[in-house]
């Protein structure tokens, strides 16, 4: 299977996105050459800031109530690892291409395998992570 090295953007890799129907998926910022071989072969290439972004995924849900598997994320050393993947983080995507015609419609895409992280961006997405605890500036009040 194909690996594409980039930088990782909006990756739901071991927790689906939900915002809409349950995907696991990256954005993948990737150069322009690469951006362009993929860009005539019909896949999706959207233009961002930093470059670029192929966008890989895979549904969660398939046909008859199938419920597809997570992604495999590893480390630089090919050790399995669960974690949150940070806007930023150089990385190798895994994927596998994929053609079907429905209805007398084309479709493809990029089913999303696994990723390896080179270089992690910790993720720091929650309310309220920048804050620090005052408990003891508290006491030292009181």
């Amino acid at each position: 299977m194909p690996v594409l090295e980039g930088t990782a953007y909006w990756a739901s890799v071991k927790t689906p996105n939900t915002t809409y129907e349950p995907t696991y998926s990256v954005n993948l910022v990737v150069d322009e050459a690469t951006a362009e071989d993929f860009k005539t072969r019909g896949f999706t290439v959207k233009p961002t800031e930093d470059g670029p972004a192929i966008i890989i995924k895979r549904k969660v849900n398939g046909p008859r109530g199938m419920i597809r598997d997570a992604p495999k994320l590893y480390d630089r050393s090919k050790n399995e690892v669960d974690c949150q993947v940070g806007n930023g983080s150089k990385v190798k995507v895994q994927f596998k291409e994929w053609e079907t015609e429905r209805n007398g419609q084309q479709f493809k895409g990029l089913d999303f395998m696994a990723m390896q992280i080179i270089d992690l961006v910790q993720y720091s997405g929650q309310a309220g992570d920048e804050f620090d605890s005052l408990d003891d500036e508290l006491e030292d009040e009181l």
